[in-house]
C-alpha cells in the first residue's frame, strides 16, 4: 500500500463520539471528581483541574473510550470499572481516539488536538490490582491540549476537524 494511499485513509473520520463523563483532579493523588461541565482554556487545560497549572504541556486533557473500560475491566477481573478509578478527565463513546492522535478534534465548541497516547501509570497497579498497568496498555486514550477554549458539557459531540475544513474555514491556528 502506497504511503498516499495510507495518509488518505488515517484522514477519514467519519464518526461522531459524545462526551459521556468528565473527571478532574485539583492536585496529584487527589480524588478525581465527576462534573457535569467544565470550563476549558486555551494553552492551559480544563479548570481546576492539576495540569491546567502547567500551561504549555501536551498533556493538557487526557482522553478514553467508554468502549474500552470493559476489556480493562476482564483483563484486571473486574466486573466493571468506574472512569474515576482511571484518573482520565474525559471518558468519549462513538469515534476511536487513536485515530485522533496527531489531529484537531471538537468537543462541543472546544478545539482540541491530539498530542499523544495516554500511558497508564504505576499507579493502576494500586487502583485495579496487580497486572492494571498490563490491563491499561493499549486502552489508556489519548492525551490533548486546548487549542480554542470554551465549556464541555456532558452530552456534547466529538467530531474530527479535518484539514481541508480548517484550511478553507481559515482556522489559522
Amino acid at each position: 500500500m502506497s504511503e498516499f494511499l495510507v495518509k488518505e485513509l488515517l484522514a477519514v473520520i467519519p464518526q461522531v463520539g459524545k462526551l459521556e463523563w468528565i473527571g478532574i483532579r485539583p492536585a496529584q493523588r487527589a480524588p478525581v471528581q465527576a462534573v457535569a461541565s467544565v470550563r476549558a482554556e486555551a494553552g492551559q487545560g480544563l479548570i481546576g483541574d492539576r495540569y491546567a497549572e502547567s500551561p504549555g504541556t501536551k498533556r493538557q486533557v487526557t482522553l478514553i473510550q467508554v468502549e474500552h473500560l470493559p476489556v480493562i475491566a476482564a483483563l484486571s477481573g473486574h466486573a466493571a470499572i468506574s472512569p474515576e478509578w482511571l484518573r482520565r478527565n474525559l471518558v468519549i463513546s462513538g469515534i476511536n481516539l487513536l485515530a485522533l492522535k496527531d489531529r484537531r478534534f471538537r468537543i462541543g465548541a472546544v478545539l482540541l488536538e491530539g498530542t499523544g497516547l495516554c500511558q497508564p501509570c504505576s499507579r493502576m497497579e494500586e487502583v485495579l490490582g496487580p497486572g492494571g498497568y498490563n490491563a491499561m496498555r493499549g486502552h489508556g486514550g489519548i492525551t490533548a491540549r486546548v487549542l480554542n477554549g470554551g465549556n464541555l458539557c456532558v452530552g456534547d459531540r466529538v467530531v474530527h476537524v479535518p484539514e481541508a475544513a480548517r484550511i478553507t474555514a481559515g482556522d489559522a491556528l
